[in-house]
């Protein structure tokens, strides 16, 4: 069960570690870029496989931020 659930351990890993090097605004201006970056991959086709978990990543470090 443990293998099944890394990929989400994993993000939030990476973005408490983002949150510990910055700190919490510059941590949710980021997550905020690369939400927009991800929802602009999203519009094409060819970008969908990489704009889906940049708009993850990016909505995680928003919500880390706030509420971290």
């Amino acid at each position: 069960m443990g293998i099944l659930l890394w990929p989400f351990k994993l993000v939030f890993w990476l973005t408490g570690l983002v949150l510990s090097l910055c700190g919490k605004l510059i941590t949710i201006i980021l997550g905020l870029v690369v939400c927009a970056l991800g929802l602009m991959l999203c519009a094409t086709l060819i970008g969908l496989w990489l704009g889906i978990p940049l708009a993850i990543l990016g909505i995680s470090l928003i919500i880390k931020g706030v509420l971290g």
